[in-house]
């Protein structure tokens, strides 16, 4: 569902931009507001959430499919935790839908999909094993590492249960926005893949905009 935002970037309190490859760790406390943004379309925002009190606790593939009745995410989505909790809410969208079943690249999936010489190429992953051991204030470690919601990918379920990775739905500006209902570390892998055509082979930056 398509809902704009009301929200002036003039007022955020924090801006970021996310280089393609790179990460974005950081706390959103309850009541702020995250957007996403999509600086030049179709780059893929690899990304998890934590309680940042108690980062055991975080989002939930799962749960939150299974509460909505949708595998994918809009305005109105609530995203909920594996014991739970409603984490996050997204309050205004402009893309139309987020994945929740595609995963993020590895460099083991990398050489499954593609080829054994893009093994050694940057992933996902590891961009968030490098955000784990570069911000050890979290007290985090491999084994938190959970399954992501991917913003701005296009994932299509095929009519026999599968899913296909598909050229991106979104667009230069675009934007997803989520309203923090608990204190939140927002981990996010600006995905690097040059394989696929979620971002025409064209890795850019997103841009991450808070409010109070």
């Amino acid at each position: 569902m398509i809902q704009e935002s009301s929200l002036n970037p003039q007022n955020a309190v924090m801006r970021d931009v996310v280089p393609a490859g790179d990460y974005y760790m950081k706390v959103v406390k309850a009541g702020q507001t995250l957007r996403i943004l999509d600086m030049e379309g179709n780059q893929a925002a690899d990304t998890l959430f934590y309680n940042a009190n108690d980062p055991a606790e975080s989002y939930s593939a799962i749960d939150t499919i299974r509460e909505q009745g949708n595998v994918y995410l809009t305005a109105g989505s609530q995203i909920l935790s594996n014991e739970g909790n409603l984490m996050l809410t997204i309050v205004a969208d402009t893309c139309g839908r987020h994945d929740t079943l595609g995963g993020a690249c590895a460099t083991e999936s990398n050489t499954v999909r593609y080829a054994i010489d893009k093994k050694h190429m940057h992933a996902c992953r590891d961009s968030w094993l490098l955000a784990i051991a570069e911000n050890e204030q979290f007290g985090m470690t491999k084994r938190d590492i959970v399954h992501n919601i991917n913003f701005f990918m296009n994932v299509p379920i095929t009519p026999e249960g599968g899913l296909t990775f598909e050229d991106g739905i979104s667009a230069p500006g675009k934007y997803v926005e989520l309203k923090a209902e608990m204190d939140v570390i927002v981990l996010l892998s600006n995905c690097p893949q040059l394989n696929n055509p979620c971002n025409a082979y064209n890795p850019t930056p997103v841009e991450m905009i808070v409010w109070d």
